[in-house]
């Protein structure tokens, strides 16, 4: 069972869902944030404005939507009428959530690298926020969360690579948070992408924003080296990872 703090919060004994009504817009960021990470499917309804930058851009003004991020990437935009999405991005994409820099809004992303495409839903009335964990019998079983992965290499650093100093978690860049910050055993600054199951190209894109922006916020010449960490990756993404000169570690979440 998951809590929160927020006195809004409905939960159900011995189940996997997580529903607050009304949350702060701190809250409902901190429990989306924390359902992507842990791979569960994440809804969120309330007015909201939509707006899509990729082959072609679109904006739909403010309604009321229920949004759904999917575990594979997917996000769907539902009104209350049909039975398929106004807006949508396909399996593969990485959804990340922040707060509004002027604290109004709930803003929700779902981008992809190839094509570059984006999908933002700026949340400013947030009704309803609920994550799930979900089975499918059909589907790969995995074994523990990024939070998971991230625990195993702050307690033990040599699982990356001997000599791997871990200096903070989520540190801010202008592309977003990276999971792990850190410095080799040389002093060159590392950047490390958590995935908790097997990955594609949009991985290496993310890791590589990250990089290039921490490379431009740093202002500095000196090296930074970008790794990805997940149980495995796909043939196109070890490709991509070659050609941009960013590693790979493979990792499970957990020891099991």
């Amino acid at each position: 069972m998951t809590t929160d703090s927020d006195p809004h919060s409905v939960t159900r004994p011995r189940s996997p869902v997580t529903s607050l009504a009304s949350p702060s817009l701190a809250t409902a960021r901190d429990t989306v944030h924390r359902g992507l990470q842990d791979g569960a499917l994440v809804t969120v309804f309330g007015r909201c404005t939509v707006d899509y930058e990729g082959r072609a851009a679109s904006r739909l003004e403010a309604g009321d939507r229920h949004v759904m991020l999917k575990p594979d990437g997917a996000a769907l935009v539902h009104t209350a009428e049909g039975q398929q999405p106004v807006n949508w991005q396909p399996p593969g994409c990485e959804h990340a959530v922040q707060v509004a820099d002027d604290a109004d809004a709930l803003v929700l992303h779902s981008t992809r690298s190839t094509p570059a495409e984006e999908l933002v839903v700026t949340v400013q009335d947030v009704l309803q926020v609920s994550t799930f964990a979900m089975s499918d019998p059909d589907s790969v079983a995995v074994v523990g969360t990024e939070a998971d992965l991230r625990d195993r290499i702050l307690e033990d650093p040599a699982l990356l690579e001997p000599g791997f100093t871990p200096l903070a978690t989520e540190r801010e860049t202008p592309a977003g948070a990276v999971d792990i910050y850190g410095e080799d055993d040389t002093g060159r600054t590392v950047v490390v992408e958590l995935k908790r199951r097997r990955v594609g190209p949009d991985a290496v894109g993310q890791l590589r924003r990250y990089v290039d922006a921490l490379s431009r916020d740093l202002h500095t010449e000196a090296e930074l080296r970008g790794i990805l960490v997940a149980p495995s990756v796909t043939d196109r993404a070890r490709r991509l990872l070659e050609e941009h000169d960013l590693e790979f570690v493979a990792l499970e979440p957990t020891a099991d």
